[in-house]
């Protein structure tokens, strides 16, 4: 018999196998083992890692393209044009490459080589923007720049991820649902950090109306007025925003909020590959230590989940080069002990982050000319 007449008789059928992008979200749940003891709570990490792109902005990344593609708003060939340097920004070089669209990147001078490297390999064109904003980032002038070059090339798109409704609900709809079908009655805790608000806006909101038992906790870095306080600048990529962004539109469903220092969260991120072999970058490590800490104060059966937002190789050239750490003042210590003595001092910056945390700044979309933003009425007197 021939090779080509070795598969006509009883042939099965092919299996359907997803495209690149169908493969978003479903991410795997793991159990921590060496962190916690088993008198404490169970410490569980969701790994946005595995997305195709490496991280959790790949699930609002493709809701809005998707969304875009199914209202007209793209077309083949056509432009995208985001400020980010770093995962959103990657995410949609990605999907870029895979749909066939030219993908404009607007930065800041921070941006590591790593993410330089990824945007050159998908294709992506990037534009550093110097001029920092009134809070000392460089957010305001990145998407001021975005705005006015989308008005200036004919049928491109903008995801606007910091205005833009569809990123809190891309988590509404598959990675809050994700959690409680994985854990159900069980999942106690749920850990988020805050930036554009997509995560922990759209979680919160779905949890609060359908699992209410669980608690709902969100993490920011020292430096970033998300929750409110004094800005100055920070080293933790991924994480922040000098006001609460309107994807965490209801600050009632957010239980507790902490903040968490550079170095914690460097530490953080560099004890856990070492302890549990998980390979995370420093926002991960952010919301490692918080959810260490409320671990450490659960019951055996409760479950303390966190989101890995993406691959820590993206970090190997500063959180995990020692030089790199020392030259910019922080501690390369990495152990059990440290990490349990660095969980144990913090404490919630509240309790009732509604009250006393707000820090919205709802002229901002007008004032930056945001493409999507809900337009709110001016208030009168």
């Amino acid at each position: 018999m021939t090779y080509e007449h070795a598969f006509e008789a009883d042939e099965p059928a092919i299996p359907s196998i997803p495209h690149l992008l169908e493969s978003v979200g479903h991410t795997p749940l793991v159990r921590l083992e060496n962190l916690t003891t088993r008198s404490e709570g169970r410490l569980l990490a969701k790994l946005e890692s595995a997305n195709p792109g490496g991280s959790l902005k790949d699930r609002a990344a493709w809701h809005i393209i998707r969304d875009a593609e199914a209202r007209g708003l793209l077309r083949r060939g056509a432009t995208i044009i985001e400020s980010s340097s770093g995962n959103f920004g990657i995410a949609l070089a990605m999907i870029g490459a895979a749909r066939g669209y030219r993908v404009i990147a607007i930065v800041d001078p921070k941006i590591t080589p790593t993410n330089l490297a990824l945007f050159a390999a998908f294709g992506a064109e990037v534009v550093v923007i110097e001029e920092k904003d009134d809070s000392g980032s460089y957010h305001k002038t990145r998407i001021a720049y975005a705005n006015r070059l989308h008005r200036e090339i004919p049928g491109s798109f903008r995801p606007d991820q910091c205005f833009n409704p569809l990123n809190s609900e891309a988590h509404y709809q598959s990675t809050a649902p994700e959690l409680l079908a994985d854990l159900g009655p069980s999942l106690s805790t749920v850990v988020c950090t805050v930036s554009t608000g997509g995560q922990l806006g759209g979680i919160s909101r779905y949890l609060r109306r359908y699992a209410p038992h669980v608690k709902v906790v969100g993490v920011d870095v020292d430096g970033s007025t998300v929750f409110g306080g004094e800005a100055h600048g920070y080293l933790t990529p991924g994480v922040g925003l000098s006001w609460t962004p309107d994807n965490l539109d209801d600050l009632s469903a957010v239980n507790e909020v902490y903040i968490v220092s550079d170095e914690d969260a460097f530490v953080a991120c560099r004890t856990l590959v070492r302890t549990e072999g998980l390979l995370a970058g420093v926002s991960t490590g952010a919301a490692l230590l918080v959810a260490f800490r409320l671990a450490i104060a659960s019951r055996p059966r409760d479950h303390v989940v966190f989101l890995a937002s993406d691959r820590g190789e993206r970090y190997l050239q500063t959180a995990f080069d020692e030089r790199w750490l020392k030259e910019h003042g922080m501690s390369t210590e990495i152990s059990l002990e440290g990490l349990r003595r660095r969980a144990a001092r913090l404490r919630p910056l509240s309790t009732d982050p509604k009250s006393e945390c707000a820090n919205y700044r709802y002229e901002l979309a007008e004032q930056l000319d945001s493409p999507t933003a809900r337009r709110r009425p001016k208030r009168l007197g």
